[in-house]
């Protein structure tokens, strides 16, 4: 477990130092078959849903043009965020191959694994995947290796907002033809951020906590600054990062006591009691948060995973910064 989280932590690190370099985003490029129709039904006059003809092409992350002849059956996923996107847009039959870090939805635990930082192609070639879900930090040493091993790779974004996830669920649902559970998702997502952040108006600026998020403990110490899912969710609900720096950022125990903040955070669970060690460290005793014993430890992957889950991520910062206001 300790590996794995080293590993999150350096492709946290990645994303911050992609996010730094600029905001540009490719437009996605959509050819659907001239022939695609929408008919009425007569005895409802009710449209019928939308459905994607194929063949489809859509330019992937990577500046790919990616084209389906027909609907994917069958999908490799191997990037976590990718699978739990694939699953909200009602792929999950199609998911035949998964990362290693794959934890969510449940059942990703009874599909084929193909690797973690580095992938069994030929157990991915055996699989025949109509499509390979791949993601911008999986690098572009990796993905050209799988293009030219002869699979059908589609490039996702790096999400570093929430607009930026909203446009590669956008994505995601063009290329697989799931353009309508698309737009449902992203429309939950929006309306749920925009009842967070309605509650949120009620907190006065003289009331808005002050917060400390550590996704790693000491003696490397690591905190989302800047250009994170973190900050704008803390944004959203009318709190304040103590951290001003860009991306994930390398802290000490010192520079923590000189920002005294009212609320501790902590995202990681692979030592044996998170919440008490921090309690615990000499240095950090006449901290706000630690006298008032305000250090709550919430799950990483719904606070930092670019997916449908943002929103629950977002609801659980704010019920623990807020309790009175969101713990309703």
């Amino acid at each position: 477990m300790k590996h794995l989280h080293k590993w999150l932590i350096a492709l946290l690190i990645i994303v911050g130092l992609v996010a730094g370099c600029g905001d540009a985003t490719e437009e996605n490029d959509v050819e659907p078959n001239e022939d695609a129709t929408s008919e009425v039904t007569e005895e409802t006059d009710e449209t019928d849903e939308d459905v994607t003809d194929f063949p489809v092409t859509v330019t992937d992350s990577s500046g790919e043009e990616v084209t389906l002849d027909e609907e994917p059956e069958s999908i490799v996923s191997i990037m976590p965020s990718n699978t739990e996107m694939a699953f909200a847009l009602g792929l999950g039959e199609a998911i035949v191959g998964v990362s290693e870090h794959d934890n969510y939805p449940e059942e990703v635990f009874d599909i084929e694994q193909v690797g973690g930082m580095e992938l069994n192609v030929e157990l991915m070639l055996s699989l025949e995947p109509d499509l390979v879900l791949a993601h911008e930090s999986n690098g572009e040493e990796t993905i050209d290796q799988l293009r030219e091993a002869g699979l059908n790779v589609f490039v996702v974004k790096d999400a570093t907002n929430f607009a930026e996830v909203y446009e590669s669920i956008e994505m995601t649902s063009e290329i697989t033809g799931t353009v309508e559970q698309g737009e449902e998702i992203i429309q939950s997502m929006e309306d749920g951020f925009a009842q967070l952040a309605e509650k949120a108006e009620d907190i006065a600026d003289d009331e808005m906590a002050t917060v400390y998020i550590e996704i790693s403990p000491e003696p490397e110490i690591y905190t989302p600054g800047n250009h994170t899912f973190e900050q704008e969710i803390l944004s959203l609900i009318n709190a304040e990062n103590v951290v001003k720096e860009d991306g994930w950022v390398m802290i000490n125990e010192e520079e923590v006591v000189d920002m005294n903040p009212d609320v501790i955070i902590v995202t990681y669970d692979y030592t044996d009691d998170p919440v008490g060690e921090v309690l615990a460290r000499d240095a950090w005793q006449d901290i706000t948060a630690v006298k008032d014993e305000r250090v709550i430890q919430v799950d990483t992957d719904v606070v930092s995973r670019p997916g449908p889950r943002l929103v629950e991520g977002a609801e659980t910062l704010a019920k623990a910064i807020y309790p009175e206001i969101f713990d309703e």
